[in-house]
């Protein structure tokens, strides 16, 4: 299997299903010449053409609008967002568009149209750069909401994300497009429903998506060092969400600690930490606990490392969630 980066292997993925459906297409601001601002797109309009790979304005709402018009026409467009601070002028295009038509014409039409979105902060930049706003889009019924973490599983994850005939809002953990690992490209395509654990624990069980994955298994591993059994489960889709995947795992540990980048307050953590709450009450040893970020505008680059959960703040959770004396029902 070759070894890619997570670009890479994304940038595979796109150039896979285009080889294979000719009524596949990609549009952006920058994705032919150039190859994108993260170069996931490099080379496709050499290969495909720029009829297939469609340099756009600088127009976010236009960029899902067009795509929303090539979808009913049979098509099955994949956009890129530069950034994620940039969705926002499409905001009203996927959650009052795109997100409803199927559901608006009793079933009849679907709109198979991927929005690529590389997310969360990192890599030092400025504001409308580095922001996590997985949550606005979990929040609205006729999206799938997906977020990859590692190179093999970008590959599966984008490949069956195109297939998919429903709406999929991707995100992709711009901090993590360098990263290396080995991608199976006969793999078969990922399931968009299904969470997948990464590391087993008896102690504590760490939720993570996207970025925050490799921060959770470097947790585990420093917690392991001083004896504490910790688990991992990367969630993969937000929307729908993996409930029962999680749910095994905090009835196993008896302990569950959410990790993503987004503000705690009213986040993916609240809806984590209610569904585990409502199921296994009886086997929590303590609260589900949270780390995110502040619920604050993301500061200047000099200050995120404050802002961002790290291996620190991860392992200051778990040790508060293990000194609960609770015992299970």
């Amino acid at each position: 299997m070759p070894e890619l980066t997570l670009a890479k292997s994304l940038n595979q993925a796109m150039r896979t299903a285009m080889a294979q459906d000719s009524r596949v297409l990609v549009l952006g601001e920058d994705v032919g010449r150039l190859g994108g601002v993260f170069r996931v797109t490099d080379g496709l309009q050499d290969e495909f053409g720029a009829d297939r790979v469609v340099d756009t304005p600088l127009a976010e709402s236009a960029i899902v609008g067009v795509a929303i018009g090539l979808a009913l026409r049979g098509f099955r467009p994949v956009c890129e967002i530069q950034f994620d601070g940039f969705v926002y002028p499409a905001f009203d295009q996927i959650v009052s568009q795109l997100a409803k038509m199927r559901a608006r014409s009793g079933g009849r039409v679907r709109l198979p149209v991927v929005i690529r979105i590389p997310a969360a902060g990192g890599i030092g930049a400025v504001e409308h750069h580095s922001e996590s706003n997985e949550a606005y889009f979990a929040h609205t019924a006729g999206l799938r909401v997906v977020s990859c973490a590692n190179p093999a599983d970008a590959f599966r994850l984008l490949r069956a994300a195109i297939a998919c005939d429903d709406p999929v809002v991707f995100y992709e953990p711009k901090r993590r497009y360098w990263d290396r690992g080995e991608v199976d490209l006969d793999a078969p395509l990922a399931s968009l429903d299904r969470a997948m654990v990464l590391r087993k624990g008896s102690h504590c069980t760490l939720v993570a998506h996207g970025a925050t994955v490799a921060t959770a298994l470097a947790a585990a591993a420093a917690a392991a060092e001083d004896g504490v059994s910790v688990g991992v489960v990367d969630l993969r889709t937000i929307s729908p969400l993996d409930v029962d995947t999680v749910a095994r795992c905090a009835r196993e540990s008896g302990r569950v600690v959410v990790v993503h980048e987004a503000a705690t307050f009213f986040g993916l953590g609240a809806e984590i930490a209610a569904a585990v709450t409502e199921r296994c009450f009886d086997d929590l040893r303590a609260p589900v606990a949270r780390v995110g970020s502040y619920g604050l505008p993301y500061p200047p680059a000099k200050l995120e490392d404050e802002f961002v959960p790290d291996v620190d703040r991860v392992l200051l959770a778990v040790r508060s969630t293990l000194s609960s004396e609770r015992s299970p029902a």
